[in-house]
């Protein structure tokens, strides 16, 4: 990240965990079932270390990888050329993100994933990890990227997931025609503004009621921050709720008025214990 970007990112920061509640605070029965499964459940799962193990190797990647400039580009550099090991250093989501995906797939379980950037495949391997049932859908942008994520996948015996490479906007239809209902889509690839509605505009023609639209990287930037927002009002959203890393997106007709949630693990704020937040 430039210095320039250091204190507005921070800023961004601060202003989330100030606003943020924890399970203490929440009195909505679905979305305090989402904390606990989410947020709060510590059970190791033996994918997670499987993953980790994995990724520790491809780290090691000296590969060299061209990277033409697509969406908002990287903020951490601008060289047409890195080591694959690097690209999934500075691209790939952290294990406790891993961990988050994994369980809300595991917790939802959709009946179809649709991933916009995979990257080196990290977080769709998380996603794919919880349940080989449910058909999980990839679109990566870079030809050499969408490579490696297939070896990644296939190292990993994650043989179910379908990983196709291209610009969203040339595969993003036939994908959708392929899953038909959208179950679960989880958007990571282009961190501008107009392309993350634009996509979710896209989608929408294919969600129903029990469907969750995961952005990732919302307090990326001043730009990301904005989009969150304007989704959030969307009319068919009636839920939303921001983990940071990423948001999440609902469309329950059965919630009479639109709600939305800040949230971190009680362990963020452990002064925020039942006995303190009136309940």
């Amino acid at each position: 990240m430039k210095f320039s970007e250091i204190l507005p990112a921070l800023r961004r920061r601060v202003r989330f965990f100030w606003e943020a509640q924890t399970r203490y605070d929440i009195h909505s029965p679905f979305v305090a079932g989402l904390v606990e499964a989410v947020l709060e459940d510590n059970r190791n799962y033996y994918a997670f270390s499987d993953i980790e193990v994995a990724r520790s190797r491809w780290l090691a990647d000296e590969e060299m990888i061209h990277l033409p400039r697509l969406g908002a580009g990287s903020t951490i550099s601008d060289a047409s050329q890195r080591r694959a090991g690097d690209i999934l250093r500075s691209t790939a989501v952290g294990p406790e993100t891993g961990r988050r995906l994994f369980r809300l797939a595991l917790w939802l379980q959709p009946e179809s994933i649709l991933e916009l950037g995979a990257s080196m495949g990290i977080s769709t391997a998380y996603l794919a990890a919880a349940d080989a049932r449910i058909p999980l859908l990839s679109i990566e942008g870079n030809a050499a990227v969408a490579t490696k994520a297939r070896q990644h996948l296939a190292d990993l015996g994650l043989q179910h997931v379908e990983l196709v490479s291209g610009l969203f906007e040339e595969q993003l239809p036939a994908a959708l025609s392929k899953l038909g209902r959208l179950g679960l889509l989880f958007i990571d690839g282009d961190h501008r503004k107009e392309a993350v509605l634009k996509h979710v505009q896209t989608c929408l023609q294919h969600h129903h009621n029990d469907s969750v639209f995961v952005i990732a990287d919302i307090h990326w930037s001043e730009d990301m921050e904005l989009a969150w927002s304007e989704l959030c009002a969307l009319p068919e959203v009636t839920l939303s709720v921001d983990l940071f890393h990423f948001g999440l997106l609902f469309f329950k007709k059965e919630l009479l008025e639109k709600q939305h949630f800040v949230v971190v693990p009680a362990h963020w704020k452990p002064w925020r214990m039942g006995f303190f937040s009136g309940r």
